[in-house]
């Protein structure tokens, strides 16, 4: 008899249909898989003998052949526990085939046939809902189909328990969808004493979605602010959410099915290596800046993560995605992330103060600098000085805005964004870092004086034209933090004064 058992096979967030075929037929007891199987899914048959023989089943001693269709696929992971476990209690005539057919089913199999939570359930849940199919996952990871809209889920504790709801014994219960509580740990911008500048600097960030980069000595407060700036966002859209925990499910950090609307802020280790932070290994999972989709990376000490590290996060600085090629497969993950980061003066830190510099000032400097090249620098629209806070800011300074005051005026500039690309046809864009081509000239457009400011000090600095439209859209957010519709002077001004002079980058 032949069984089959609907599944599926993942490469990045592209879900792709695998037909389970269980054959039990005379011959030779044998338990073969093929259909290019991994280990994992190869060691699926021990797991299965195991759990059947905890529920007192025992497999046929007849020759049992699993295929894995399409064949030339590879399959990798332990996903296919549980379709291949039904397939066999198909064969077997326990559950009726009819009954399995409608679903989608993916599950990790316990020596005592418990089902064990798996990466992937959410964007496998999408891809059930789009085929009008229902899904049959592990218990802890129902919400994540609820989330998806399925709706037939079978989210079972065990295999015995599926087995008793196939044969009309028991029920197994819809599951709720679970929402991840916001952190409790709120950090508020007004513990920051003094560096206004930098905390001006912020909001416009935040408003915008600009990257930000900050230059100054240790203990000025870089990293401080940094942790703040997910309290000024406001909280992600569903649609964002559901994006986004797609790919936290698919590297396995989605706990117990809950969804979260709070921005992710990602601060690898400058240690961290290239597949780490942009994705990659041996079977492609996502990387940092994937984890930090539509929410904050975070890059501390920026130089000393390797160079080939760094420029590897150009393309997906302009695309918003990160494209892993490997011999066999090509795998695109989503990567639309905020980019702060923070870097030290100099290797000592101290380039600046006569009293506390090294031997070697200022070319340390200069080649502590020389790590961060300069068409990454180009695409980072903020760049400003953090100096250092005197302690008499730390003890006299009056006590600064509130993260919650300072959200206000960002949630408002982003309303704006937002119904003002709805009206021009474009819902999808939500911030003004999004902006691109005829649509970015259409909504920053600049009066007579702003744009003789702007074209005189690009000539003179030899402003590259990715710099130049980085600084009409952090102009176009400046106007939008004060409610203007025009782009003036005075707000080309300002976004100007939060960049550095490229050509004078290896001077300072």
């Amino acid at each position: 008899m032949l069984s089959r058992v609907n599944t599926v096979a993942f490469n990045g967030l592209d879900i792709l249909n695998v037909e389970l075929q269980v054959q039990i037929s005379t011959g030779m007891p044998a338990f073969t898989i093929v259909g290019l199987p991994d280990k994992a899914v190869a060691e699926s048959r021990e797991r299965i003998r195991a759990a059947f023989s905890s529920l007192g089943l025992k497999l046929p001693g007849k020759r049992i052949t699993v295929n894995l269709a399409p064949a030339d696929l590879l399959k990798e992971g332990s996903h296919y526990d549980l379709p291949l476990a039904l397939g066999l209690l198909v064969g077997m005539g326990v559950i009726a085939p009819e009954k399995i057919s409608p679903y989608l089913v993916l599950g990790e199999l316990g020596l005592d046939g418990s089902l064990v939570n798996i990466n992937g359930v959410l964007p496998a849940s999408v891809a059930a809902k789009k085929q009008n199919m229902g899904i049959i996952c592990p218990q802890k990871q129902g919400s994540e189909a609820v989330w998806a809209g399925v709706k037939n889920i079978l989210a079972a504790h065990s295999l015995f328990e599926l087995i008793n709801y196939f044969q009309g014994n028991t029920d197994i219960p819809f599951p709720i969808a679970k929402k991840r509580e916001i952190s409790q740990n709120f950090l508020d911008m007004k513990d920051v004493k003094g560096q206004e500048t930098a905390k001006r600097a912020f909001e416009i960030a935040a408003a915008g979605a600009h990257n930000l980069i900050m230059s100054g000595p240790p203990g000025a407060g870089k990293s401080m602010m940094a942790a703040r700036l997910p309290f000024l966002l406001p909280p992600m859209t569903t649609v964002e959410a559901l994006e986004t925990s797609m790919i936290h499910s698919i590297a396995g950090e989605l706990k117990e099915g809950a969804i979260s609307f709070q921005r992710p802020f990602r601060a690898p280790h400058h240690s961290a290596s290239t597949p780490a932070l942009v994705g990659g290994g041996r079977k492609a999972k996502p990387g940092e800046i994937s984890l930090a989709h539509n929410g904050v990376l975070f890059l501390d000490e920026l130089p000393e993560f390797a160079r080939s590290t760094l420029e590897a996060l150009r393309q997906p600085l302009e695309n918003g995605t990160v494209a892993i090629s490997r011999v066999n497969s090509h795998t695109i993950f989503p990567a639309r992330f905020q980019l702060v980061a923070a870097m030290n003066p100099c290797r000592c830190g101290n380039l600046g103060f006569s009293a506390l510099e090294c031997s070697r000032a200022p070319k340390c400097g200069e080649e502590y600098r020389a790590k961060i090249s300069g068409p990454l620098l180009d695409r980072i629209d903020i760049q400003i000085d953090v100096l250092a806070v005197s302690p008499f800011d730390l003890v006299d300074a009056k006590t600064g805005e509130s993260s919650e005051i300072i959200r206000k005026r960002v949630m408002m500039a982003r309303d704006i964004q937002k119904k003002r690309f709805a009206d021009l046809g474009h819902p999808e864009l939500l911030t003004n870092s999004q902006l691109k081509g005829e649509l970015l000239e259409q909504v920053a457009q600049l009066d007579n004086e702003a744009q003789k400011l702007l074209l005189t000090y690009a000539d003179k600095n030899h402003m590259s034209a990715r710099a130049y439209h980085r600084t009409l859209r952090m102009a176009r957010t400046i106007a939008d933090l004060q409610n203007e519709n025009k782009l003036l002077k005075i707000h080309v001004a300002e976004a100007l004064s939060l960049r550095w002079k490229m050509s004078d980058l290896n001077r300072r």
